[in-house]
């Protein structure tokens, strides 16, 4: 894997997103409230809604324009609801959040 430095942890606030554009898309960035820090697509694949603007609730995050609700570990719809968002490699080093740009080297933009 070849990380990238995005930021600094400080700069998402819990149970809070940043949106970083990259060549496969927007990415979201999601912290939660244990201070982990997830990865994934920011487009809601059921009406496109912008997911950095979602509800985060433990390691989830609801779209705010259907209430979709999304894994941020796996990217997998939760409930009834069926689909997935791409999920990307992220680590928190000293602060730092760093993005595997290797993974989104290998995926293609929709």
């Amino acid at each position: 894997m070849s990380w990238i430095d995005i930021g600094a942890l400080d700069d998402i606030p819990q149970r809070g997103a940043r949106v970083i554009k990259t060549q496969v898309g927007c990415v979201a960035l999601f912290r939660t409230g244990d201070d982990q820090v997830f990865a994934v697509s920011d487009t809601c694949p059921h009406k496109g809604g912008p997911l950095s603007e979602g509800i985060v609730h433990g390691h989830k995050v609801t779209c705010p324009l259907h209430n979709w609700v999304f894994s941020l570990e796996t990217g997998e719809a939760q409930g009834a609801d069926s689909g997935s968002i791409p999920t990307y490699p992220v680590q928190v080093e000293a602060g730092r959040i760093l993005l595997d740009a290797t993974t989104l080297a290998k995926r293609s933009a929709a």
